[in-house]
């Protein structure tokens, strides 16, 4: 069986990108400028980030038979992720995803296409390539297929991610797969939600106690990042882009770079720095993975 460095188990799926003239209000009209189709998803976009930064990764997921399917898989190909786990059925489709992109800020609004495709039927070669990794990447989109994956991961000391950036109608299931989670980074809206605390500190601190945590932290876009380090909230700066082009996916290479930093050996502050890092370099490219650098160009960046 071979061995990866980060399995991930998530949403993948095909996206538009759309530069519009301005965001218009709704019940209005814009004109789109371009668009640029490129590979998305939280977990996908992770795992491609620490492909192309020298992470061995492969993605399990169902998917179907459809063109785009197969675009899904050629994208993920061309980037080094291993598709051999994913498990091509007649019941399932390929997931797309619409992004309007605001040119005045970089900021995007998604429209992404909701995953009812069929839960994984987790057999002893999918259940091995999880056991066999050093972590499990999940997102929570498909909160049966996150669970029943991160309860396998436990079962042969696996250590699991979760990208907290995907809630569920009941904040019980966010607590219990947040609980389960070593590497807990979330966006700015998860910690509030889910802890039920009042501000980041007072929520991070209150998830660090949740479970068997190594990391706990949440990204807060050019704000920065916040992360519990030796017991108290660190705040983390964000790198400085020369130009914001979009942020699509930011969060996603965050994730992707982190996780990445940490499987080689890294100190996690220096994991937050490399991450910031590489999250910086992709707001200069429109879509969530053109403007991915290597890891050459992020260690540079950081002064190594």
């Amino acid at each position: 069986m071979e061995r990866f460095q980060v399995v991930g188990v998530g949403y993948s799926c095909v996206d538009m990108i759309c530069m519009v003239e301005d965001f218009p209000v709704e019940d209005s009209s814009t004109h789109i400028t371009s668009r640029v189709v490129q590979g998305g998803g939280a977990v996908a976009t992770a795992l491609v980030a620490a492909s192309r930064l020298g992470t061995k990764c492969a993605f399990i997921g169902n998917i179907g038979n459809d063109i785009m399917s197969d675009e899904t898989i050629r994208m993920f190909q061309s980037d080094g992720v291993c598709t051999d786990y994913m498990v091509r059925r007649d019941d399932c489709y390929g997931l797309e995803s619409i992004v309007m992109v605001n040119p005045a800020n970089g900021s995007r609004t998604k429209f992404p296409q909701r995953d009812y495709n069929p839960p994984i039927s987790w057999d002893d070669r999918l259940s091995d390539v999880v056991g066999g990794c050093c972590i499990l990447h999940l997102d929570g989109t498909h909160y049966e297929n996150a669970i029943n994956a991160a309860r396998i991961a436990k079962e042969h000391g696996v250590l699991v991610s979760l990208d907290g950036c995907s809630m569920q109608k009941y904040n019980e299931k966010n607590k219990i797969l947040a609980t389960m989670a070593d590497i807990l980074i979330m966006n700015s809206k998860y910690p509030l939600k889910v802890s039920g605390k009042a501000t980041y500190d007072e929520a991070l601190l209150e998830m660090s106690t949740w479970g068997s945590k190594k990391v706990v932290g949440c990204t807060l876009g050019d704000k920065g990042s916040k992360f519990v380090v030796g017991g108290r909230v660190v705040d983390f700066p964000s790198f400085k882009a020369k130009s914001i082009v979009d942020t699509t996916g930011c969060g996603d290479v965050f994730h992707g770079a982190f996780l990445g930093a940490y499987v080689s050996g890294m100190a996690l502050e220096k994991c937050i720095r490399f991450a910031s890092a590489t999250a910086c370099c992709k707001c200069a490219v429109p879509g969530g993975r053109a403007g991915i650098p290597n890891r050459d160009v992020v260690l540079g960046i950081i002064g190594e």
